[in-house]
């Protein structure tokens, strides 16, 4: 059965203190996820360059490392479908990364993704590829799966015809490095979401879901902005995708949506969704 999730940065408006973070997860359990997605940064005390750039984009992170989250998990019954964590810590405080997987008894670590890195650099993102199979060496050593999230930043050109994301498929090794695939931003970047699917196969072993349309009602300007939205609420073709991601055997579909909530509410935002969950997964 494919677990549906959600992605803690989805909730992090609504997990300042330990009953809120009990009451959300609650919630979840209550429309019909059955797991949730953790974040390193998120789960114990955070670094306060984190803290400043998230405050920076507009996404404030607020104290959820503070709460005793072995506890809540447990309590909660979800399932851990991964933890996200960097790269820096994956390579150089390794054991500890592999122990807090296995703490929350899952098989992933993922790659929360890359900061201020420049994917336009063919010589950069091939060092990164060698990075990430080091990386998925030392923790598949430890029994820990490694996999790769990508955002829109990879559908960059490095050379005429080729992004630097066809790149990181073609030269990582499947026995360390595979893959979370987020639909979301390859869309964004005005990529073939589906043909990407197709290219990375059962190498995606999680998914990514969100929409991306407009609020807007009523009149309005010829050109609207788009964002993150509800599932099914926006113009992606999610059923297809779902179906394929199902097809390749994804253990879990993911739903993070950064902002942009309905009544401005992630938990409203994640039970709207889930009718569209409950309903194709």
């Amino acid at each position: 059965m494919t677990i549906k999730a959600v992605q803690q940065f989805q909730l992090r408006t609504v997990m300042e203190t330990e009953s809120k973070a009990r009451e959300t997860l609650q919630l979840m359990k209550e429309v019909g996820y059955n797991g949730i997605e953790l974040n390193g940064f998120m789960i114990k005390k955070m670094p306060m360059s984190v803290r400043i750039l998230t405050r920076m984009a507009g996404m404030p992170m607020g104290r959820s490392g503070n709460l005793n989250w072995k506890k809540l998990i447990i309590e909660s019954g979800l399932k851990v479908v991964s933890v996200h964590e960097d790269l820096g810590s994956i390579l150089n405080r390794t054991q500890e990364i592999i122990e807090e997987a296995k703490d929350f008894k899952t098989e992933y670590v993922v790659l929360t993704g890359m900061h201020h890195f420049d994917y336009s650099d063919k010589k950069a993102v091939l060092e990164l590829i060698d990075k990430l199979n080091h990386a998925g060496k030392l923790l598949k050593e430890g029994g820990i799966n490694f996999l790769y999230h990508n955002h829109n930043c990879e559908f960059r050109k490095v050379e005429l015809g080729k992004t630097a994301y066809e790149l990181i498929l073609q030269n990582t090794d499947p026995q360390y490095v595979n893959f979370e695939f987020d639909s979301y931003w390859p869309t964004e970047a005005g990529a073939d979401v589906l043909a990407l699917m197709d290219t990375l196969g059962e190498r995606m072993k999680l998914y990514h879901i969100n929409d991306r349309g407009s609020r807007v009602t009523g009149r309005a300007s010829p050109i609207l902005k788009s964002d993150s939205i509800e599932l099914g609420y926006g113009n992606m073709n999610l059923k297809d995708m779902v179906e394929k991601a199902k097809n390749y055997g994804v253990k879990a579909i993911i739903l993070e949506s950064h902002r942009n909530w309905i009544d401005k509410s992630p938990i409203k935002s994640f039970q709207v969704s889930a009718d569209f969950l409950n309903k194709y997964v």
